[in-house]
């Protein structure tokens, strides 16, 4: 149980670094990423605000397949980007919620530049 709270304790102290630095604001919003072992949600924040401006998940009914994975991921990154481009979001501040960037994460990210998405 220990060794399940360091974890927690580490990822946060991680996203609150990150976030000291990274402020979303209406002309270039926050893409916020957060990850759990079967899903993955993406949220576009006006930090300024404290509103969401667009968000979606592997959960909701826009979604169809397993975005438990590298594939839905990228399936995941192209949506959001569409969804974003729909709500007049161009360029964004990347939030990878103090996770690594590598599989899934660089996977959304890597989909959402390629659908025209500016970081």
């Amino acid at each position: 149980m220990e060794r399940i709270l360091k974890k927690r304790y580490d990822l946060r102290r991680r996203h609150d670094r990150l976030r000291r630095k990274v402020t979303g604001t209406a002309e270039r919003p926050r893409m916020a990423v957060y990850r759990s072992l079967k899903n993955i949600s993406v949220q576009f924040i006006d930090d300024v605000a404290g509103r969401t401006l667009a968000a979606i998940s592997t959960e909701s009914k826009d979604f169809f397949g397993y975005g438990g994975n590298v594939a839905g991921a990228e399936k995941l990154g192209a949506m959001a980007a569409e969804k974003a481009k729909a709500a007049g979001i161009e360029s964004v501040v990347f939030d990878k919620g103090g996770r690594k960037y590598h599989g899934r994460v660089k996977a959304l990210a890597d989909a959402a530049r390629k659908a025209g998405l500016k970081f």
